[in-house]
């Protein structure tokens, strides 16, 4: 459903008129791909290196790397790797088939494999906030964090829950606000609530906050991943969708009218659908996007299915950031053991995002007045949407 894996057959001479056609049409120059060290004493630096250690990743992009020199190194160094550094002082020097990397402090930062420090953690916050700035000011292209030990960065005065939620204070504005999705081939997954307390979840859950994101979403998967009418399902957040009341009432009084007030404006929505019944049978191959109520809910399930190559986008702002969709891995830190996959479907994932929304703009600079039948398939849209009654399970 994500992604069309077919092979069509095409005719020999076709294939070479299409490979000729090709190779004469003009090419997209590379996108400027900012990417955070993370936190230093985890598996941050050997992502990037050993990713860009095929050569062929420098076709995807000219990665732009914003971190520390020495640290750099000396990581190189333990991994037995020789990269082709390029040291930059801004973005704009970057040169292509190059790791270009931009010196964020000249401060010493030992490096302690697997553990928690201020020092990294600093480390960390220094090089996110110099990306972030460059990334507001159009330096580069989108932006992929490696992953950062958030009780580090808290004791180097990061004050926010994750970068998900400091993306929002720096590149938010009051019509934008930060959507996580987690995205593979397999499924992408929306959070209505991102990192909140389990005992919080009900509390902050609202129509208005649900519909909001089921909006956010469905604009997302339009734009970013250019699906023309996408259908996303909405999870309920009590055991049996409330079983009728018995097991809590915000299916029916929060949910349900959340999807009913967007089926009305014309999204394809579905739910509630109680999760485990959701994924349990399978459902979620029949929808573009799943909208789950808080992080567990969503996560668990995709990771089960998707922790080797999943990705985590941040929609809804004007800016592109990715990053894979696990932790630092501190206990196998320094042993050249990480897998690799997460982390290099990050920057693929940031450079097709950047390429659908030009794509996107491109396709809508002059659009073509709606013909009489698209005009009543919009007003008729939401006739064949009508979401289900939730049901309780027995």
């Amino acid at each position: 459903m994500v992604r069309d894996n077919r092979i069509h057959n095409v005719p020999a001479e076709q294939a070479q008129d299409n490979a000729h056609e090709a190779s004469q049409a003009p090419s997209r120059p590379l996108l400027r791909i900012g990417i955070t060290h993370g936190d230093t004493n985890g598996v941050g630096y050997e992502l990037i290196l050993r990713s860009f250690a095929d050569t062929l990743m420098f076709d995807m992009c000219t990665p732009i790397i914003y971190g520390a020199a020495k640290v750099a190194t000396y990581h190189a160094k333990a991994l037995g790797i020789k990269p082709n550094f390029y040291f930059i002082n801004a973005a704009e020097e970057a040169m292509a088939d190059r790791l270009n990397l931009i010196n964020c402090f000249d401060h010493e930062v030992p490096v302690e494999w697997g553990k928690k420090t201020p020092e990294a953690g600093h480390a960390a916050l220094e090089a996110l906030e110099r990306a972030v700035e460059d990334l507001r000011d159009g330096k580069i292209d989108a932006l992929v964090t490696a992953p950062i030990c958030k009780e580090s960065m808290h004791e180097a005065g990061f004050k926010f829950a994750g970068h998900t939620e400091f993306l929002a204070e720096r590149l938010g504005s009051a019509n934008q606000h930060p959507l996580m999705i987690l995205q593979s081939d397999v499924m992408r997954v929306a959070l209505v609530t991102v990192h909140c307390p389990v005992s919080q979840v009900a509390a902050q859950l609202t129509s208005e906050s649900i519909e909001e994101r089921i909006r956010e979403f469905y604009a997302s998967l339009r734009r970013d991943y250019l699906l023309s009418t996408p259908r996303i399902a909405v999870l309920s957040l009590n055991p049996h969708c409330g079983d009728g009341g018995m097991l809590g009432d915000e299916e029916k009084n929060v949910i349900a009218p959340a999807v009913h007030a967007a089926v009305e404006s014309g999204i394809p929505c579905n739910g509630p659908f109680s999760p485990d019944g959701f994924f349990g049978a399978g459902l979620f191959s029949q929808f573009d996007g799943i909208l789950a109520m808080y992080h567990d809910q969503g996560l668990i399930p995709f990771k089960t299915l998707s922790m080797d190559s999943g990705v985590n986008f941040t929609a809804g702002l004007s800016y592109v950031r990715t990053s894979p969709d696990h932790g630092v891995a501190f206990d196998i830190a320094g042993k050249g053991e990480a897998d690799l996959s997460s982390f290099r479907s990050a920057i693929y994932a940031a450079v097709d995002i950047v390429r659908n929304r030009q794509s996107d703009d491109e396709a809508r600079q002059n659009p073509l007045p709606k013909l009489y039948h698209e005009r009543r398939e919009d007003s008729e849209r939401s006739r064949h949407t009508l979401p289900q009654p939730a049901k309780s399970e027995e």
